[in-house]
């Protein structure tokens, strides 16, 4: 996708008036922030990115309809866009789309997808169960805006609150305030009985490195790439041994034929992702129960023996063609592509024209000077922090002895007798639901469990109410 399409997607996201939290049926819900009939809302989702939008449609298709409303500080949809790059694939099975492993038969689907773009026939014959990340975004794209209505973009929430008076039994809803530039005197509040936390991962730097105008972190690199105006750019430092450092490496090397990359990495290359059969099992739905059934000694172990599956690892396909890149650059005599082993950043200064790079040896702890325009942070990212969200209600969620949330099965957090209102995290909780936490593969399944546990909530309140 490129920029011009993707700037026109979201200038019509910009002018598109924002929903006040339209309902399956279509209403608008109150200017109490109840709504249609007076109520709160069943669930409100805080943050709009994949996992989101898979619990958006489980609640579309669940057969016990819940008025739900999300809010997404961004003007649109954007999953990883400054990581599209040209070739870059998915490193999941398009089966592990947005429903099908909650619901085969999902008219949200990957497939259903490729059917009304009129590229089922064509994606089949490629033989190839790994669509690029451009597609997969477009993808999430056309699955948005059939859920768009219970959206409000440009919307930023600033506190999570009690609702009601205190003093009369356990809190069974909260108050949200939103900063809502379409709202009358730019905020609104809605209440809800559930909240679901899907703000998404957090960048991160090397230790002691901050990102500015030519130190650039992997999640913002085809802006910062495209939008340089810095001169042409003949010496990039990329920082990283994953899949994202990989493929910037590849990107840079093959779109600056006059550039020299140093690919700076903390091992010998970089090392192949396990994807085989039964690794990639870790990532199985029912490998969830086993994790968060597990003791911490078997938890840890799981950690340990497959981190190798997603973490610091990079698909066989490019770490070959780097290698075959470099070695063609021996042959012709030619060296663009340098590798950097063993390695790692201890520092970044700005010295007239140039970025400094200090790089360290882990080999001997020797440091050494490299220039180049530009220092690419392929560093990963930190897990979200619920806390921040959540405000004044974290006070009524106990943690264990590390300072952590306790999380349900379910994915819903545990509270004092205080608040009985559901708050659900969808991401922070690899502690106690394992690797697949922060990834893709299991967000269908999870969202189907999560509206699960928002029904039986209601459904367990309303027997209260009649009794």
């Amino acid at each position: 996708m490129s920029v011009d399409i993707q700037e026109r997607e979201n200038q019509e996201h910009r002018e598109r008036p924002i929903s006040e939290g339209v309902t399956r049926a279509g209403e608008r819900d109150r200017a109490d922030g109840r709504g249609p009939e007076g109520e709160p809302y069943d669930v409100v989702g805080i943050g709009f990115g994949p996992s989101s939008l898979s619990l958006a449609i489980a609640l579309e298709e669940h057969p016990e309809p819940l008025r739900a409303a999300f809010f997404e500080r961004q003007p649109a949809l954007g999953w990883h866009q400054g990581m599209l790059v040209p070739s870059a694939k998915m490193q999941v099975s398009f089966l592990k789309d947005l429903a099908t492993f909650r619901n085969p038969t999902s008219s949200f689907s990957f497939v259903a997808y490729l059917h009304e773009r009129g590229r089922l026939a064509r994606f089949v014959n490629n033989q190839d169960f790994y669509p690029t990340r451009r597609e997969f975004h477009d993808y999430l794209d056309w699955a948005e805006t059939r859920l768009r209505h219970r959206v409000s973009y440009g919307a930023e929430v600033t506190a999570v609150e009690l609702a009601g008076a205190a003093g009369r039994g356990p809190a069974d809803r909260v108050r949200i305030e939103v900063s809502d530039p379409a709202a009358p005197g730019g905020t609104r509040s809605v209440e809800a009985r559930n909240v679901v936390v899907s703000t998404g991962l957090v960048p991160r730097m090397p230790a002691g490195i901050e990102a500015g105008g030519h130190v650039w972190h992997s999640s913002a690199f085809l802006h910062r790439f495209r939008g340089w105006s810095g001169g042409p750019l003949k010496r990039v430092a990329v920082v990283g041994a994953g899949q994202s450092a990989a493929e910037i490496v590849r990107f840079l090397y093959d779109t600056l034929p006059d550039a020299r990359i140093s690919a700076i990495l903390p091992s010998y290359g970089y090392s192949i992702a396990d994807s085989t059969p039964f690794a990639n099992q870790v990532f199985d739905p029912g490998a969830v129960d086993d994790f968060y059934r597990g003791s911490q000694r078997a938890k840890d172990a799981i950690w340990e023996r497959h981190r190798n599956t997603n973490y610091s690892v990079v698909d066989d396909e490019v770490i070959r063609g780097l290698y075959q890149r470099a070695y063609d650059d021996e042959v012709s005599g030619e060296r663009r592509l340098d590798f950097v082993n063993l390695s790692r950043v201890a520092g970044v200064a700005r010295t007239g024209d140039t970025t400094r790079v200090t790089v360290r040896s882990l080999a001997d702890e020797d440091e050494y000077d490299l220039d180049v325009d530009v220092l690419v942070c392929a560093s990963g990212y930190d897990p979200m922090d619920p806390a921040r969200v959540l405000g004044g209600l974290d006070k009524y969620c106990p943690r264990d002895e590390q300072g952590r949330y306790r999380v349900g099965r379910d994915y819903r957090v545990a509270t004092t007798d205080d608040l009985s209102c559901g708050i659900y995290l969808q991401g922070g909780t690899e502690h106690t639901h394992g690797l697949s936490s922060s990834l893709l593969s299991n967000i269908a399944v999870r969202g189907g469990e999560i509206a699960d546990s928002i029904i039986a909530g209601r459904t367990a309140r309303g027997k209260g109410a009649a009794a």
